[in-house]
C-alpha cells in the first residue's frame, strides 16, 4: 500500500481512481463494506483503489469540546485498511483552513488534483465539508457534473443495530469486548507506544511495558489476558488498567501496563498491540504488597491458562 500525504505523490497518476472516503475510526464493517466496493470498481475498470482518510478527528478543529476517544489509534487505523488490500492511502492533515472548504469545493478540489475520478464511495449518512455542506445528494449531483460514479453504501447491521464507531466505543467503555468485536469483524485491540515508566513493575518482580494510549477509548479497570504483538513476536501477556491503588500514590493516574510472560527484551519506543482475550479480574487495592506480588503470580498462571 502506498501511502501519501498529496494527490501529486501517487503513483500512476494518469490511470482513473476510485476512492472510499471516511474517517474510519476501528475500520469496521461498515467501513470495510465501503472499502471494498471501491476495490471493486477499482479492478473493474482497471483504476487505483485509494483511501482518502484524515491525520486526526475532525472535531479536533471544529468542535474540540467534543473529540470523541478514539477506538485505533493512526498507525493502527492505516495497517487495517492495508489489510483490506487497498492500492493507496491519501491521508490528509485536518487544521482550520482545511475545515473551512464546503462540500462541493472540497469535491472539485479532489477531481483538479487527482485527474480522472471513476467512483466515490461513502457511507450513506457520511456528511463533510464546512456546516457539513457535503453529503451523499451532493456528490450525486457533483458526479453528474464531473462524470464520475457514487455509492452511498447503506449501514451494516448487527442485532438489529446499526454498527458504528460510536456504537463500537460505547461498547469498549462498558467492557463488553465480544460485541465491539463482532462489529470491528476482528478481535478487539488497542496499539501504542511503549514509554518508560516508574519501575514499579520491575522491583516487583514483574518488568511491564506501558503503553501510551492518549486519546483512545479504554476497557474498564482491571487485569486482563491478552496476547501482546511486537516487532518480535507475539507473546502471551497479562494487562493492567488502573491507578494501581495498592502503591498509595499521592496523585494517581491511568496507566496501561503489560507484562509480557517468559520475555525480557527492550521494548521502549516500539508500537506494541494489545489483543484482548479475557478479563481475569477487576482492579483490587492490596494490603501490602506482597499480597499484590502473590496475586499477580496468581494472575499469569491463569494467563498461562487461557491464551
Amino acid at each position: 500500500m502506498q501511502l501519501v500525504h498529496r494527490a501529486a505523490e501517487l503513483k500512476n497518476r494518469l490511470r482513473k481512481v476510485c476512492v472510499s472516503l471516511g474517517f474510519f475510526d476501528g475500520v469496521h464493517l461498515g467501513h470495510q463494506q465501503i472499502i471494498r466496493q471501491t476495490i471493486a470498481d477499482a479492478r473493474q475498470h482497471e483504476a487505483l483503489a485509494l483511501v482518502i482518510t484524515f491525520d486526526r478527528h475532525p472535531n479536533t478543529i471544529v468542535a474540540p469540546a467534543r473529540i470523541p476517544p478514539l477506538i485505533y489509534s493512526l498507525p493502527q487505523k492505516l495497517r487495517q485498511i492495508e489489510l483490506l488490500a487497498i492500492d493507496a492511502v491519501l491521508l490528509l492533515h485536518f487544521d482550520k483552513p482545511f475545515s473551512l472548504q464546503t462540500g462541493e469545493e472540497f469535491v472539485r478540489s479532489l477531481v483538479r488534483d487527482l485527474g480522472p475520478i471513476q467512483s466515490i464511495c461513502v457511507g450513506a449518512n457520511f456528511t463533510f465539508g464546512r456546516k457539513r455542506s457535503g453529503d451523499v445528494e451532493l456528490l450525486r449531483k457533483l458526479g453528474a457534473q464531473l462524470n464520475f460514479n457514487v455509492h452511498g453504501m447503506a449501514a451494516v447491521s448487527l442485532d438489529g443495530k446499526t454498527v458504528s464507531s460510536t456504537r463500537i466505543r460505547e461498547a469498549i467503555a462498558a467492557g463488553r469486548l465480544d460485541a465491539a468485536s463482532q462489529m470491528l469483524g476482528r478481535a478487539y485491540s488497542l496499539s501504542g507506544e511503549v514509554i518508560r515508566g516508574d519501575g514499579v513493575g520491575r522491583k516487583l518482580g514483574f518488568a511491564t511495558a506501558n503503553i501510551d494510549t492518549n486519546g483512545l477509548v479504554l476497557p474498564p479497570n482491571g487485569v486482563y489476558a491478552v496476547r501482546a504483538v511486537a516487532d518480535t513476536g507475539s507473546y502471551r501477556a497479562v494487562l493492567n488498567i488502573g491507578t494501581r491503588p495498592t502503591l498509595q500514590n499521592p496523585k494517581p493516574r491511568l496507566q496501561v501496563e503489560a507484562h509480557l510472560i517468559d520475555f525480557n527484551d527492550n521494548l521502549y519506543g516500539t508500537t506494541l498491540e494489545i489483543v484482548f482475550v479475557e478479563k481475569l479480574r477487576d482492579e483490587t487495592k492490596f494490603g501490602s504488597l506482597e499480597e499484590l506480588r502473590e496475586q499477580i503470580t496468581k494472575d499469569i498462571a491463569h494467563a498461562r491458562k487461557r491464551i
